[in-house]
């Protein structure tokens, strides 16, 4: 196993496809690819005392993935998504609320296990409710390296919380149209590129990760942009897709490879992840990266 540790903190839930049930949600998807590529990830969420949640439990120990702090109530059920496919591959999202991963309540546990972490991974949407979102603020004033992988969902989020968290991040991955929404709230910008070094120097980030579906994928640093072009697949559904790509490039990153290694290698893992069905599909890590 990798020697460089992770925390992926937030949501884990069933997203419900039409005619199935899969696992999911943005952290537990990150995680979930970081053990596929020879990390041991420590998550922590919530499930419900439910059958849904004790089916993700089991589904996570037959993973092999660290389920020290997924914690469970007996009180709010089990996180559920209906993921609604769309015409062009993408999906529509209706994520129930509250549910368990809404209450997530921090321990002195919870924050060492964070202190001890090289990275700590977190998204947008575990913040949409009060009790997660203080546990949350509370992590990230101890984690090492700040991770924020923007995941906007209408309604679940506002623009102080999300400048909030953009605040706190040294690291920051998000899709072109979520870039381009979020500038929006503080200026015109002529291009991708401006954009990204504006959120960059407003909130002094190391990193801006822009995932651009087919079109591939651009990072900034140190004013230098990098791109990677798309790999064209048959999208099945892109759930998870985007999961995957962070859980690739910040394996590479984190390893010392360069910012164009680590870029083909998350394109390739995200375009095989948009060409499975749901966010977890099976595979060997020497079948992607030949």
């Amino acid at each position: 196993m990798n020697a460089v540790s992770f925390v992926c903190f937030g949501e884990i839930l069933w997203d419900i496809l039409p005619g199935e049930e899969v696992p999911g949600g943005a952290p537990m998807n990150v995680a979930y690819h970081l053990q596929q590529l020879g990390y041991q990830p420590v998550v922590i969420t919530q499930v419900g005392k439910d059958k849904k949640g004790y089916e993700l439990l089991e589904k996570l120990h037959q993973l092999s993935i660290n389920t020290a702090h997924v914690l469970q109530t007996g009180e709010h059920q089990t996180g559920i998504v209906n993921a609604i496919p769309q015409p062009n591959g993408d999906m529509k999202y209706d994520i129930i609320s509250p549910v368990a991963w809404d209450f997530i309540e921090c321990t002195d546990a919870l924050l060492n296990e964070v202190k001890q972490a090289d990275y700590f991974i977190f998204g947008s949407l575990a913040a949409r409710n009060h009790t997660s979102g203080n546990t949350l603020k509370k992590l990230i004033s101890v984690a090492r390296k700040k991770i924020l992988d923007i995941n906007l969902r209408v309604p679940h989020y506002t623009e102080s919380h999300l400048a909030a968290l953009l605040e706190c991040a040294d690291i920051l991955k998000l899709n072109e149209e979520e870039l381009v929404l979020i500038t929006g709230w503080w200026g015109n910008f002529e291009s991708l590129e401006s954009r990204a070094a504006f959120i960059a120097e407003k909130f002094r980030l190391e990193l801006v990760i822009v995932t651009r579906g087919a079109d591939g994928a651009m990072v900034y640093k140190d004013s230098r942009f990098y791109y990677q072009e798309g790999i064209p697949v048959k999208v099945i559904d892109t759930i998870g897709s985007g999961d995957s790509f962070l859980a690739a490039f910040i394996a590479g990153y984190s390893a010392g490879k360069s910012i164009q290694e680590s870029l083909t290698a998350a394109t390739k893992l995200g375009a095989f992840v948009a060409s499975s069905k749901g966010a977890w599909p099976e595979y060997k890590t020497s079948e992607i990266f030949r």
